[in-house]
C-alpha cells in the first residue's frame, strides 16, 4: 500500500538516500512505473518516469560539507525525484546558526509526519530533531555497517556513540557532552517501543543484525536497485574498494598503502573506486605506488557496480560493501571479497572497540570469499 505524505524521510549521506529509495520499494510507496525503454533514462537506468499524480516519499536532505557528498546526494536526489519521490534539500550546516535555522524550517513538518525514516541514528541533528517527533511509526535505514553498532547500543541501553570514536576532548568537549546528553537520552527513548507507546520501530538493513525490545527487521535485499540497473558488462581486471579507515583515524595511512599495493600486485587489481571522504593527498599516493586507475563514483558503489563495467572480482576491506554488494550483484557471476585489517595496522588511537568491530564485519559477511591471510601484508 502506498504510503501518504505523511511519511518524511531525512537522509544525509547518499547511501542513506539509496536505502531510503530500497526501503520505499519493498513498502509499495514508489508510484508504478510504466514500460518506457531503459535507454531513454540518462542515468541508464530500467523502468519509466512515475504516473501523474502518484504519491511518493517526501525526502528531507541534510547535506554535509564535503563535495564529494553533495555531488552523490544530488545525483540521488535526482533518481528519487524520477521516482516520484519529493526532495527538499535544506542546509543544516556551514554556520552556528545554521542548525537552528533548518530545525525551525523542519518542525511543523517533523511533528505532523505519522512516519519518519531516518538513516543516522548517531546523527545528532538527527537526534535533536527526534525530540520533536510525534509519528507512530520509525523507520531506520542502513548507514553502513554502523546499523551493527546501533542495534548493540540500544540492546545494552548504551548511549549512541560511533565505533571509531574516541573519548576526551577536554573541558569544553565534556561540557558540551553534558548539555547534549537530554538530547541523546530522548533519541534512545525514540528509538525503544516502550509498552504502551503505540510506537513501532523498523530496522531496514542488508547488515547481520537482530531486533530487540520490540523492534521489527525488514532486509534489504537492493531489489529497488536489481530493477532499475543492471545486469553490468563484466570486465576481466580486478576492482579495489576503497575505505575511509584512514580519514577516521583508525588504520595507518602507511600500512593501507603497503595492504592496497599487496592486494593489487597479488589480485591483477586494475582500478580502486574511492570512498567519497578519502584525501586527494591519499588517494594520489595510492595511484603513484600501484598504478592503479583511480575512480570517484559520482553515485553509491552498489549502482556504479550494477550498472558496470564492473571486474569479475571485487576487493573489499572490511566495510558496508561486503554486505551489501552480494544483494545489489546477485546472478551477475561477480565474486566479492574480503581482506581483513591487521590488528597491527590500527593506529595508536584507534577506539578500543575498532578491532572487534571490524573482525565482526567480516566474519558476519554472507557470500563473500574471504581472502587467505597472506593476501594481507605482514607487518613491520
Amino acid at each position: 500500500m502506498p504510503l501518504s505524505a505523511s511519511a518524511l524521510a531525512f537522509v544525509e549521506s547518499p547511501v542513506q538516500l539509496l536505502n531510503v529509495l530500497e526501503w520505499a520499494h519493498a513498502r509499495g510507496a514508489a508510484p508504478l512505473l510504466g514500460a518506457v525503454p531503459s535507454q531513454s533514462r540518462r542515468d541508464g537506468s530500467k523502468g519509466a518516469a512515475p504516473e501523474p499524480g502518484a504519491t511518493g516519499l517526501r525526502i528531507v536532505v541534510l547535506p554535509p560539507t564535503d563535495p564529494m557528498s553533495r555531488g552523490q546526494l544530488r545525483r540521488m536526489a535526482s533518481l528519487a525525484r524520477d521516482e516520484g519521490h519529493e526532495v527538499r534539500w535544506q542546509e543544516a550546516r556551514g554556520g552556528r546558526l545554521a542548525p537552528f535555522k533548518a530545525l525551525a524550517a523542519l518542525a511543523r513538518d517533523v511533528r505532523a509526519a505519522r512516519t519518519v525514516v531516518v538513516g543516522d541514528p548517531f546523527s545528532r541533528y538527527v537526534q535533536l530533531l527526534l525530540t520533536l517527533v510525534r509519528a507512530e511509526d520509525l523507520v531506520v535505514v542502513d548507514d553502513g555497517t554502523a546499523t551493527m553498532e546501533f542495534i548493540a547500543q540500544t540492546a545494552r541501553g548504551e548511549r549512541l556513540v560511533r565505533w571509531h570514536r574516541v573519548g576526551g576532548g577536554g573541558l569544553p568537549a565534556r561540557v558540551k557532552e553534558l548539555l547534549y546528553a537530554p538530547v541523546s537520552a530522548t533519541a534512545r527513548r525514540r528509538f525503544t517501543p516502550g509498552e504502551g507507546s503505540g510506537r513501532a520501530v523498523e530496522v531496514f538493513s542488508s547488515m547481520p543484525v537482530t531486533p530487540h525490545g520490540g523492534m521489527t527487521l525488514r532486509v534489504n535485499d537492493f531489489a529497488w536497485t536489481r530493477a532499475r540497473f543492471g545486469p553490468p558488462r563484466l570486465t576481466k581486471g580486478t576492482d579495489l574498494v576503497g575505505t575511509s579507515l584512514v580519514e577516521t583515524g583508525v588504520v595507518d595511512p602507511d600500512r593501507y598503502l603497503d595492504a592496497v599495493r599487496t592486494l593489487t600486485r597479488e589480485h591483477g587489481a586494475t582500478r580502486y573506486f574511492a570512498h567519497r571522504r578519502e584525501s586527494p593527498e591519499k588517494l594520489r599516493a595510492l595511484s603513484e605506488a600501484t598504478g592503479l586507475e583511480i575512480v570517484r563514483p559520482d553515485l553509491p558503489l552498489e549502482l556504479i557496480a550494477r550498472r558496470g563495467p564492473v571486474g569479475r572480482t571485487v576487493v573489499s576491506f572490511p566495510s558496508t560493501v561486503v554486505h551489501t554488494l552480494p544483494f545489489a550483484l546477485a546472478g551477475t557471476g561477480v565474486t566479492v571479497a574480503v581482506c581483513d585489517v591487521d590488528p597491527d595496522w590500527l593506529t595508536g588511537t584507534a577506539s578500543p572497540r575498532a578491532r572487534g568491530f571490524l573482525a565482526g564485519v567480516t566474519d558476519t559477511a554472507r557470500d563473500v570469499h574471504r581472502l587467505p591471510a597472506q593476501a594481507a601484508p605482514a607487518a613491520g
